[in-house]
């Protein structure tokens, strides 16, 4: 079998190959061909005939909505430089202002502000959002008093483990839970507290009070300007800029519809066997693909790294994106929407009120919602079709808002698989697949699964990674051998 670029040249040009075209694989290829060097080809390949990966924006009522990912953290230097390197800096929509809220026994109540994941920073909002019983502030309390627990430094814990005992279950099912479901799809008593929020895992391994140990950091400069942001338009305008400069860059191949089915080491380099028959040689190739995909990839070169990776679980999840006639609220939207915690008797994660949320997206005649659905341990709208899961969704917002009507129309989405759980021993596994890799020159594996599950974090990754990929080509210098 040929391999493609067969040339019997006595100096090859350099090439590495990019796979998964989601964020990470299209800025990795964005920043190691921003770079100029010269002589170096870049291939991204992608099994999907689209780009972007979980980034997807619809159309619904006339607007553009994001059914994966909505926002981006722009105080991610990495995050901020790839909009201003766009061009894409001036279609950033701040979010609108206002709370949001938790579905607790029966109501809405207000999300107390001042909290780091959940955990209460100043006491007195807690005491007034009615979140808790008086029994549970009182317990909550108790951090103030209990004496300090010793935790082993090489002892992963998660979060449920490390903060209950501080602060109590309130607290942890009516506060934390239902933060960190609604960022990572997952349960808190599962997620290592090391991997998930580091600065809190710091924090409580070395105070005695977490509260007291977060009440004394030292105040830190806001910076100006919104956290989060979304895009005029949808993030897949992020994809598309990223995309359309990639295919600007002399040297840069995207191929769709192409599946590496296998890798190999030969006389140096790696050789990927494609899906279409073909194989392609690579000085280095950068796996962007989730863990449960990467794992198969490495077996042969690097068996423990694909132990590890096979190790990382997934949660299915969906977005269920729902229009409204503005007659049906019976409620104002004093906020940007509310979650809710897994004990509840609801099959919605959470719900934002995009007309808020997003100001761009508000419209005087009717009404956008977004609804998520699926978590650890909650696979029920699996098995629902898409019709049954609207209407039980729209039942939800029956219950927690009030809605008076039927949607006008709605959509669904889902990610089977979608989103990787960082729980209790994650470190290690990421520590093995780092491990393996140094003995595999040129092999990165970078993702989702790895640093971050937030687009910011992915393309901060993806940038460090390519100039890592640029040092390790120019030690070894441009091949010369007789194929490409």
């Amino acid at each position: 079998m040929p391999v493609l670029g067969e040339e019997s040249l006595v100096t090859t040009p350099q090439r590495v190959v990019v796979v998964g075209g989601g964020v990470s694989g299209l800025a990795a290829a964005y920043h190691l061909g921003c770079a100029g060097r010269p002589n170096l080809e870049i291939v991204l390949l992608d099994r999907d005939d689209r780009l972007g990966g979980k980034v997807r924006t619809q159309a619904i009522g006339g607007h553009l909505v994001d059914t994966g990912p909505d926002a981006l953290m722009v105080r991610a230097p990495a995050m901020r430089a790839l909009l201003e390197d766009l061009d894409l800096a001036d279609a950033t929509v701040a979010p609108g202002a206002g709370g949001s809220f938790v579905w607790s026994r029966g109501r809405l109540r207000t999300l107390p502000p001042s909290t780091m994941f959940g955990i209460p920073q100043r006491l007195l909002p807690l005491l007034l959002s009615g979140l808790l019983s008086p029994l549970g502030i009182a317990r909550a309390g108790l951090d103030l008093v209990l004496p300090r627990r010793a935790v082993p430094a090489d002892e992963d814990l998660s979060i449920g483990a490390l903060v209950r005992p501080r602060f109590g279950t309130q607290v942890f099912d009516r506060l934390i839970d239902p933060l960190l479901g609604g960022i990572h799809a997952g349960r808190a008593d599962l997620l290592s507290a090391r991997s998930t929020v580091p600065e809190v895992d710091a924090l409580a391994r070395r105070s005695r009070s977490i509260y007291l140990a977060l009440r004394r950091q030292p105040r830190r400069a806001v910076p100006q300007g919104p956290a989060l942001v979304s895009l005029d338009g949808g993030l897949t305008r992020l994809v598309e800029s990223l995309a359309g400069a990639i295919e600007a860059i002399d040297g840069c191949d995207v191929r769709l519809g192409v599946e590496v089915e296998a890798l190999r080491r030969d006389d140096g380099r790696y050789v990927l066997h494609l899906s279409d028959g073909s194989e392609l040689a690579a000085d280095a190739v950068v796996l962007t693909t989730p863990a449960f995909v990467t794992a198969p990839l490495l077996a042969d070169l690097a068996p423990d790294a694909a132990d590890a990776a096979a190790d990382i679980p997934y949660v299915d999840s969906a977005c269920v994106t729902l229009l409204y006639a503005r007659e049906a609220l019976t409620r104002e939207l004093d906020g940007t929407g509310f979650l809710v915690p897994a004990d509840e008797d609801l099959l919605l994660v959470g719900c934002s009120w995009l007309a808020t949320k997003w100001p761009h997206l508000a419209d005087q005649s009717t009404v956008l919602l977004r609804a998520m659905v699926g978590r650890y341990g909650d696979r029920r709208f699996m098995d629902m079709d898409d019709d049954e899961l609207v209407a039980r969704v729209h039942a939800d917002l029956v219950r927690t808002m009030g809605m008076s009507a039927a949607p006008v129309e709605a959509q669904v989405q889902r990610w089977p698989r979608a989103m990787p759980q960082y729980t209790v021993g994650h470190q290690g596994r990421l520590d093995r697949i780092s491990r393996a890799l140094a003995e595999l020159p040129g092999m990165h594996v970078i993702g989702a699964a790895c640093t971050g599950v937030g687009v910011a974090s992915c393309v901060g990754q993806a940038r460090r990674t390519a100039d890592a990929v640029l040092t390790g080509l120019a030690m070894i210098g441009a091949p010369t051998r007789g194929s490409a």
